[in-house]
């Protein structure tokens, strides 16, 4: 008999998070439905705060992190550059946890399908991350690198403020429930990746990560 090597085991994790998103398309984002951004290209910015969860034994509830990227086309198509961001008063090991989970190495959805689409991939990168996201009003700050803002989409007619959501019955990639808004401001200003799409697609969801089968 040939001995076989075991598969070194992954490390568990499940997180519950708050996430507000934006990006280059319109309003809902072709990418939603089509699987092609309005715009041709792929432009975004994601933020989550961790309302509980943890990577084996280290405790994510409260951390922060920010994902800024571009992709030349559709997200699928890859060659993505991607930013990581990690709030800078997160202990080393909270740091070290977000990074495997959002490089894709721990395995689970969405980061593992994502993994395959990075060119380049930078981070983490410590900062000061302000972020708050509370129904359809969030916002990102990351001094000299991120600034986000949403604001709820208004009727045309009647100016009032409306409520839509794009849901997923049988599971969505990022979300299973998006309350769709839009971006008041939206901009990134780090090295060589640069982007501003005011007025554009944004959503605030709840996000569930695991990698357990």
């Amino acid at each position: 008999m040939t001995p076989t090597t075991a598969a070194t085991p992954r490390t568990p994790y499940r997180v519950r998070a708050q996430s507000v998103e934006a990006c280059s398309c319109a309003h809902g984002c072709n990418c939603q439905f089509g699987g092609t951004p309005n715009e041709g290209i792929c432009e975004l910015v994601m933020g989550y705060e961790v309302e509980e969860g943890r990577f084996g034994d280290v405790d994510l509830a409260g951390v922060r992190v920010v994902v800024a990227a571009k992709y030349p086309g559709a997200i699928h198509d890859g060659h993505g550059h991607v930013v990581l961001f990690v709030d800078e008063r997160a202990r080393p090991e909270q740091i070290d946890a977000v990074a495997t989970i959002l490089s894709g190495q721990a395995g689970g959805m969405p980061w593992e399908a994502l993994a395959g689409t990075i060119e380049r991939f930078e981070g983490p990168i410590a900062a000061p991350i302000d972020l708050a996201i509370s129904g359809q009003r969030a916002h990102i700050r990351i001094p000299g690198a991120v600034e986000l803002e949403t604001t709820p989409l208004r009727d045309p007619v009647s100016g009032a403020e409306k409520e839509v959501h794009i849901t997923y019955p049988k599971g969505g990639f990022f979300w299973n429930d998006g309350n769709m808004v839009t971006t008041r401001t939206m901009r990134v200003d780090h090295q060589s990746l640069r982007m501003e799409w005011p007025s554009k697609y944004a959503a605030t969801a709840e996000i569930n990560w695991t990698n357990a089968s």
